[in-house]
């Protein structure tokens, strides 16, 4: 039986990826210390997640309670496992966070990066290694587009390459990235130095907004589920800057492990792909709300704060083209409407 090793199994994408490779066969081993509660607090541990995944895998799932930064340790289940895919989800995903913390946030985004890929490289070298990145490795790039102020939200000007999405080609250089941003910058590109250098089989993602109704969605991670949550509950929710207008491209758990899928499938070294909800699937904070609002029947409890988050985007659309010239047969099944639907008839259970 084939191997599939998740870090941050109990996660958002990481328990999505762990359903998703079981289905097709695979022998699950996870990784995961439900640090996510360090960072966010009780609201956003996963460890109800955890046990969930432990239920409905029964023995086809094995769960390591392991820090990823522990060398020795995690050598040694990839040397007992020897997985077919390595798929490295476990991370500190927030900028606000990052900032109070940055040794942390760089230990677990770099070098526990480094830790995966020399560990898989040493004991699993054939192993196709899945990266989820972030579009926060292009900083603020985005914010010097030529943006154009809509009704409920940002575009940009219609007559510039990447009106209909970013591409790969954006610099990651000379920009103001957040701490975040920069420690996943540093796992961004040593996991393309393993696929350039060593010659694995590294594919690296860089998400847009990873959403679905199984995120542990927090205040400072997790933006369309934690809306969800505080307009449902009638908890206080706070807009920081842009005029509520900033956009983000959504893409479900499930779509983003069918990439990692088809990636698999047929894997490139050192590749990176922009993976997100593209033009099918992007939302203004206002047209959120809005939407949510009348999903729900609940009017929420919005705040706004002048102060924009420090590298925050205006507008982020992901252009998945190369993704889709190299793997035709994969393309988006959930669009922004279906996300939302989904997500508030979860949050209502």
């Amino acid at each position: 039986m084939k191997t599939a090793l998740i870090t941050g199994s109990a996660g958002l994408i990481g328990s999505e990826a762990a359903r998703f490779f079981s289905e097709k066969g695979y022998a699950i081993v996870g990784i995961d210390n439900d640090m996510r509660k360090y960072f966010f607090g009780a609201e956003g541990s996963t460890e109800w997640n955890r046990e969930k995944l432990a239920k409905e895998l029964g023995s086809g799932y094995t769960h390591y309670t392991v820090d990823i930064r522990e060398k020795v340790t995690i050598e040694d289940v990839v040397k007992k496992h020897k997985p077919d895919i390595v798929i490295h989800t476990a991370a500190q995903p927030s900028h606000d966070w990052a900032a109070k913390e940055p040794y942390t946030d760089f230990s677990v985004n770099a070098d526990g990066t480094l830790v995966m890929l020399e560990s898989t490289r040493q004991f699993a070298p054939e192993a196709t290694f899945i990266f989820t990145s972030t579009n926060k490795v292009y900083g603020d790039q985005p914010n010097f587009l030529p943006l154009v102020e809509k009704e409920t939200r940002w575009e940009v000007d219609p007559s510039h390459k990447f009106a209909k999405g970013i591409d790969e080609t954006m610099s990651i250089d000379q920009t103001l990235h957040s701490v975040f941003g920069a420690s996943k910058v540093a796992a961004d590109v040593m996991t393309q130095e393993y696929g350039r250098y060593f010659k694995m089989k590294t594919g690296i993602f860089r998400g847009g907004c990873l959403t679905g109704p199984m995120h542990s969605a927090a205040e400072l991670h997790g933006f369309l589920a934690y809306l969800v949550k505080c307009i449902i509950s009638g908890k206080p929710y706070t807009i920081f800057g842009y005029k509520g207008k900033q956009v983000r491209d959504n893409i479900h758990a499930h779509d983003l492990v069918n990439m990692f899928w088809n990636y698999h499938q047929n894997p490139r070294m050192g590749e990176v792909y922009n993976a997100g909800g593209g033009t099918g699937a992007n939302i203004s904070m206002q047209e959120a709300i809005a939407k949510i609002e009348a999903l729900t029947g609940k009017k929420g409890n919005i705040t706004y704060s002048d102060e924009a988050r420090v590298g925050d985007h205006i507008w982020y659309v992901s252009d998945l083209t190369k993704f889709k010239s190299h793997y035709p047969s994969w393309h988006l099944t959930y669009s922004i409407d279906d996300l939302l639907k989904e997500m508030c008839t979860a949050a209502q259970k």
